[in-house]
């Protein structure tokens, strides 16, 4: 299988010509699909994808990785763009999202700015909890377990049940696998439920072990010392060949698994192009 990968929305950009924009959008092509997992927080996909040479009308797949607006906010001006393509999430992403930088302060609203059903005309919808078959070798992870006890969720993060604000547990949170030969492939949104959760379900559920690449943001910022370097030796004991850490990574955490990967590191931003084969 050849893969091919263009960052369309990161926090920084690889050149002049790239804008940069707090969010995440990364397109795929692989096995003649053409996936566009996440739409970053506005403006910019359309922008980086006509100057990186990316049709938005041949898009066949958008996935959400989660209902974070810097993943969604794209989504109308994409679809607008695009030719009625199925937008695959899990059922939670519709849940109103918020979060606050401290429990005095006034909760800000980060859900997905739009109403679904502003959006019907322009795609369709598949909402599942369970993995996404959307080709052979091409599948979202569904809802990840949460087993490691390191990776904690931050207690800034709020969603609404039954009119309150209570702590997210983002059960919405996925991520895509593609499996090749060389190892399964995974395309990582913000990594809220643990990037070692989301790589140990992805092993769980295709039954391969290799991990070649991981991408996507990781959420290792802002946590500590101790719940970084516990991460970092998990993907060393995965054995993980490739990492490209981009968005919520925090630039501290990104050093470190620079330090710790060396060559099998990069840093995955807007404009990056990556092809694996």
């Amino acid at each position: 299988m050849r893969i091919r990968l263009k960052t369309l929305c990161e926090n920084t950009a690889s050149c002049p010509d790239i804008t940069a924009e707090w969010g995440w959008s990364i397109f795929i092509e692989a096995d003649g699909i053409n996936i566009l997992f996440d739409t970053g927080g506005g403006m910019t996909v359309p922008r980086n994808a006509a100057r990186m040479g990316v049709d938005l009308q041949t898009i066949d797949k958008i996935i959400l990785s989660h209902a974070h607006s810097d993943h969604t906010g794209g989504l109308r001006e994409v679809l607008k763009s695009s030719k009625h393509p199925e937008v695959i999430a899990h059922p939670a992403v519709w849940i109103d999202k918020y979060s606050r930088k401290s429990t005095e302060d006034e909760a800000v609203f980060r859900g997905i700015p739009f109403a679904k059903a502003e959006l019907d005309n322009y795609a369709s919808f598949t909402f599942s909890d369970s993995p996404v078959n959307i080709a052979e070798n091409i599948l979202t992870t569904g809802e990840i377990p949460r087993i490691t006890e390191y990776e904690t969720i931050e207690s800034n993060f709020y969603a609404m049940q039954n009119g309150d604000l209570v702590q997210d547990d983002f059960k919405d949170d996925l991520a895509l696998i593609l499996k090749t030969p060389q190892g399964l492939v995974i395309i990582l949104g913000c990594a809220h439920r643990g990037i070692i959760n989301t790589i140990q379900h992805a092993r769980n559920i295709t039954g391969v072990e290799t991990v070649h690449t991981v991408i996507g943001g990781t959420h290792l910022f802002p946590k500590k010392d101790t719940p970084v370097e516990k991460t970092i030796k998990a993907l060393k004991e995965l054995d993980v060949q490739n990492i490209g850490v981009s968005h919520c990574t925090g630039f501290k955490a990104a050093m470190k698994v620079s330090e710790a990967f060396g060559e099998r590191f990069f840093l995955n931003n807007a404009g990056t192009v990556r092809t694996i084969e």
